[in-house]
């Protein structure tokens, strides 16, 4: 079994999670911030969801980028924001998080060992994450989990609990 074929289960298991986490916010409090220095699920899932065409430029497979203009409300460093209509629907949100890192796990399993063992392309992580292994065993799981652990926060702190 290859690295992919290993990370894509783990994945695919973190998609489902973030699912339970989403299911239940109603689409009106998405973007909002109970408290400054809360991220939203809104900025939380579009952040998340503009990484997955990164990690298909580590594997070298294409993956859909996130809309137009997505960048630059969910980079890193970008505000969260809490004004209605600043973020795109939950409903496009969620759907592009899925689409984007469904087809990560789909393309995981093909990628060549040797993929995984190339230096980082990514040269400001280069030295924490030294190969393309490490980089996307990053993103496709412990950047993703921060996030949702993000909005797991998030809905005890608005009343909805656990998503478990």
């Amino acid at each position: 079994m290859n690295l992919g074929a290993a990370l894509a289960p783990s994945l695919r298991m973190t998609l489902g999670y973030a699912d339970e986490l989403v299911r239940t916010i109603p689409a009106e409090r998405f973007s909002h911030m109970p408290a400054a220095d809360i991220n939203s699920p809104a900025f939380c899932i579009g952040h998340l969801s503009i990484y997955a065409a990164r990690a298909g430029e580590a594997m070298g497979v294409k993956i859909v980028p996130a809309p137009s203009g997505w960048m630059d409300l969910f980079k890193n460093g970008a505000p969260c924001v809490d004004r209605a209509g600043h973020y795109p629907a939950k409903d496009e949100l969620v759907a592009e998080f899925s689409r984007g890192w469904s087809e990560v796990a789909e393309a995981l399993p093909a990628v060549s060992d040797a993929v995984f063992a190339a230096p980082n392309p990514v040269a400001s992580l280069a030295q924490r994450l030294p190969t393309t292994g490490a980089l996307l065993a990053f993103l496709c799981l412990a950047h993703n989990m921060v996030h949702l652990g993000q909005i797991s926060a998030w809905r005890r702190v608005v009343g909805l609990g656990s998503a478990m």
